[in-house]
């Protein structure tokens, strides 16, 4: 049984980390850090509860720590955790800075100890379909993939952290690092990036949409984008092939179930109704055929696969160099931005 220590029980670690590792034969949610307050000890009345980093590092059982807390506390806390010898799971962003995810990844290498980044939304329903049918070639090539995440926010919502100016704060941190890892694991690393990262709601401080642009050779494309002001939203996915083409609508229903404190009850974590999966079209000359396609697996993926890493008994799913690649991608992005212009793609080799 590997022991879990969680700092922060906001929206990301209440919603989007306690209940999926409770649900994971073989890790046990034993220790909470919240500096206020008293719902974490309603909430999980067997775990303890402490009030400070200090008191959560000093529990000698607990060997893995999850970082759910304000962007621009990623680094510091993970740093701390990395050189107690403690495994570290990190909530997107992984850091605020390139420098700064580098150096938690010469940490965890130097003392044998795993850091990863919770790319929960890899592990969508329906994103784990459009994966498969894209391995299984039936699209041809991939000319355009279209990725959106639309929300309707038109008012700051008070204390909001994301809303306030400061490093890793805006909906660029807060959303583009769940697309561009989709991205980057259905069609790889970019030869360019292009970005356009702007405030579309009046009196803002902090970016409020966004359009990435990743080039491709052969001109294949990948559109990643979002805004605070979709009344109606964009579909989710669309992918253009040689041979036809793929459309998601809506999102996957799980995290929406979540964040209102519906966790499943039983075994099966997928949400959506057939009705709603993804479409297939396939077309040639003289036919027209649509199918839909499964939504299939969960975010509990995440955390069976760290328990088995953890072990030993398997590679890492959401890797070191997955997780700089994102942060890499980011500022190329913030970069493109500032200089109106298309950017090469470097990587980082770790």
């Amino acid at each position: 049984m590997i022991e879990v220590g969680l700092i922060g029980f906001g929206l990301a670690g209440r919603c989007f980390h306690a209940p999926v590792i409770r649900a994971v034969n073989g890790l046990r949610l034993s220790v909470i850090l919240q500096r206020t307050g008293d719902l974490a000890a309603q909430t999980y009345p067997d775990a303890r509860i402490v009030r400070s980093l200090d008191e959560l590092l000093a529990i000698d059982s607990v060997s893995l720590i999850v970082i759910a807390t304000p962007n621009q506390t990623h680094f510091p806390l993970a740093k701390r955790c990395l050189a107690a010898g403690r495994h570290v799971v990190i909530d997107k962003p992984f850091a605020t800075t390139v420098a700064e995810a580098l150096e938690l990844i010469r940490l965890a290498k130097q003392h044998d100890r795993i850091v990863t980044v919770y790319h929960d939304r890899r592990f969508d329903a329906d994103f784990q379909g459009l994966r498969g049918l894209v391995a299984s070639g039936e699209l041809g090539r991939i000319v355009r993939f279209e990725n959106t995440y639309d929300r309707f926010r038109p008012n700051p919502r008070p204390g909001a952290w994301r809303e306030q100016p400061g490093p890793g704060s805006g909906v660029l941190f807060d959303l583009a690092p769940h697309l561009i890892d989709q991205a980057f694991m259905l069609l790889g690393e970019p030869v360019g990036i292009s970005a356009d990262i702007r405030t579309e709601r009046p009196g803002f401080a902090t970016d409020d949409a966004f359009d990435l642009l990743l080039h491709y050779p052969g001109g294949t494309r990948a559109l990643l984008r979002a805004t605070m002001l979709a009344a109606v939203p964009r579909p989710r996915f669309l992918m253009l092939g040689e041979k036809g083409s793929y459309l998601k609508r809506d999102f996957d229903p799980l995290e929406n179930s979540l964040r209102h404190g519906h966790v499943p009850a039983d075994n099966q974590w997928v949400l959506e109704k057939p009705e709603n999966w993804g479409e297939l079209t396939l077309a040639d000359r003289d036919s027209r055929i649509t199918r839909k396609i499964p939504s299939v697996g969960d975010w509990r993926e995440f955390y069976a696969n760290l328990r088995d890493a953890i072990l030993g008994d398997t590679p890492l799913l959401v890797t070191p160099q997955q997780a700089l690649d994102v942060m890499l991608a980011l500022k190329l992005a913030v970069d493109s931005h500032e200089k109106c212009a298309t950017l090469p793609w470097h990587s980082i080799q770790i």
